[in-house]
């Protein structure tokens, strides 16, 4: 038997002969040549000022509400009993020590549960990006007021939750969309950057820099086992999430997406594949989202999530993937955030 592999500017071609009694079978794959590629225009990001068969980017921001949505509350742990003791809130609102994302600042939160005091050793973390929408107590989330009610019912460890923020460049505030249905193209741009981008620059700046001061802050060190560290995310929080696990499942073992925009922002749209194609990685992921979820210029949410579902599937992962009727929202994953977090934590 003989391989050749031939690279050519044009093409990638690796052509097999195999010799058997006498006889040849030839056998060419090919990728697709980078001349096509860009003459395609794959290799840019679509322009958000254009318009194409009736739609833009700024119909992101006149999404009408959806009204399946309405039948999702909160769950019942956002409302923790009265003898339910409460953790604590270190808030670090102008945190600039990045070294990765130079020249940001971001808003941190660090939640210390009630019972921390009780345990020994290190514990398990939790990282939630978009880190102030989980936090909002009035929110479809009320994550600290759910981990109150679950570390209070031993139905998880006690747990510290880390909350970040993308960060804000000069001259962009840490909206992405204002009231007045105006885009913040500097914020949008950063918090893109940060989370739709494939590369390993988000958990090693977790990994390298939050985590650390989070442990200074909290004066214990965080669990070592990656079955007791989470990452969570919304949208391009959810696929941040797991593109983190992905890149390093020894700082996360255990993902959370809610609509998580797995669709070409930045190349999400090729997680499927890799996902089939690549061996099985130490993770264990919890998916949610709806049928009404988005559909733009950059691909459906709702299919795209089911692709994603479809190849976990495939390659045998530990998953779960819950798909309501509503859109994208955080209210359906708030319904069901104490089950996804009992489920994670199995």
């Amino acid at each position: 038997m003989s391989k050749r592999t031939e690279i050519t500017r044009r093409t990638f071609t690796v052509s097999s002969i195999f010799g058997v009694f006498g006889l040849a079978m030839h056998r060419t794959t090919h990728a697709q040549d980078l001349e096509t590629y860009q003459r395609l225009d794959l290799h840019k990001s679509f322009d958000i000022e254009r318009t194409v068969n009736g739609h833009s980017v700024k119909d992101l921001g006149e999404q009408p509400p959806v009204p399946e949505d309405a039948q999702y509350n909160p769950c019942v742990e956002a409302y923790p009993q009265p003898n339910t003791p409460r953790g604590t809130i270190k808030r670090f609102d102008e945190w600039a020590e990045s070294r990765i994302y130079t020249n940001t600042r971001r808003a941190l939160s660090i939640y210390v549960p009630a019972q921390i005091s009780k345990t020994e050793g290190a514990v398990p973390v939790i990282v939630f990006n978009d880190g102030d929408t989980y936090l909002n107590e009035k929110g479809p989330f009320r994550a600290t007021a759910v981990l109150d009610s679950l570390v209070h019912s031993a139905q998880i460890k006690p747990t510290v939750g880390v909350f970040v923020m993308w960060g804000c460049v000069p001259g962009a505030t840490n909206k992405v969309w204002h009231a007045d249905g105006k885009l913040d193209h500097l914020a949008r741009n950063q918090r893109g950057f940060e989370y739709d981008s494939l590369t390993d620059t988000y958990v090693r700046f977790i990994a390298e820099e939050v985590l650390p001061f989070a442990e200074r802050q909290v004066g214990r060190k965080f669990s070592t086992n990656p079955g007791e560290r989470t990452i969570c995310g919304f949208s391009s929080g959810g696929i941040c999430a797991f593109n983190a696990a992905w890149h390093n499942p020894k700082v996360f073992g255990r993902v959370l997406s809610h609509c998580g925009s797995f669709v070409n922002l930045r190349g999400g749209h090729n997680f499927p594949y890799l996902v089939r194609s690549t061996e099985r990685k130490p993770i264990r992921i919890f998916l949610q989202s709806g049928k009404k979820d988005l559909n733009y210029v950059w691909g459906n949410w709702a299919l795209a999530n089911q692709q994603m579902a479809s190849a976990f599937e495939f390659s045998g992962y530990d998953f779960k993937f819950v798909f309501g009727e509503g859109g994208h929202s955080l209210r359906h994953g708030g319904a069901i955030f104490s089950d996804s977090l009992r489920w994670l934590w199995r």
